[in-house]
């Protein structure tokens, strides 16, 4: 305890003792060592762990017609999902950010995530047996649906070299993906809105309601009256 203290005694060692602990005004209250704002939210895991373990599950599938998600609000030019809805570790999310931060290094943007990992896996050991239950905590993933925007990119960038910073993303991750603008339609499913086709049109139904489907039953032949036989 002696030698801890006596190092932080000689003036020469006087540049590792912290700041926080001295003030030159000593009618002024000490500074604080620490910070009072709240850290920020990590994308790539949640906040607290899972009070139960999620089932392994399937994203959910818009079927009453929503687009939300699919169209860029904060940026100016987005990835976009298009080939069908899949689970995305944490660690491929985090490739593809670091491959376009790599791109864009010294170039003055923000990026956006419109997602967040906050789905565990679980998974059991090799050679195991059936039942022992569902395993031991592998790693953090999200359900991404399909047509679902993930990364979002604003600032003094020209347009080819954010596709070019998406494309070399695009690789990175599963799937396929496209490059979305800010303006461009919402999708529905697989289907784009616009030229023609708006949510009213893919509501209706494709075919034709038959005729007399509207109107009452006809009467079946059973209950038709017959000629009674003579005796």
């Amino acid at each position: 305890m002696g030698p801890q203290l006596k190092m932080f005694g000689g003036p020469q060692l006087a540049f590792l003792r912290p700041t926080c602990l001295s003030s030159p005004f000593p009618s002024l209250p000490l500074s604080r060592c620490f910070s009072t704002t709240s850290p920020a939210l990590d994308w790539l895991a949640p906040k607290f762990m899972e009070k139960s373990k999620s089932p392994k599950g399937r994203p959910h599938v818009p079927t009453g017609g929503s687009y939300r998600g699919t169209t860029v609000v904060w940026g100016d030019y987005g990835l976009r999902m298009k080939d069908h809805d899949r689970r995305v570790s944490a660690a491929q999310l985090k490739i593809g950010e670091e491959t376009i931060r790599r791109r864009l290094r010294g170039m003055n943007y923000e990026l956006y995530k419109r997602v967040s990992a906050n789905i565990g896996v679980y998974t059991s050991g090799n050679e195991m047996r059936m039942g022992k239950g569902k395993g031991k905590f592998d790693y953090w993933a999200v359900r991404l649906p399909v047509s679902r925007i993930v990364f979002e990119l604003r600032g003094d960038i020209h347009e080819k070299i954010a596709r070019e910073a998406f494309r070399l993303a695009a690789h990175k991750l599963p799937g396929l993906w496209e490059f979305v603008k800010k303006g461009d339609p919402p999708v529905v499913g697989l289907t784009k809105l616009g030229n023609g086709v708006t949510l009213e049109s893919l509501k209706r139904p494709r075919r034709e309601v038959p005729l007399g489907m509207d109107k009452s039953a006809p009467k079946s032949a059973s209950s038709s009256t017959s000629p009674t036989s003579t005796s």
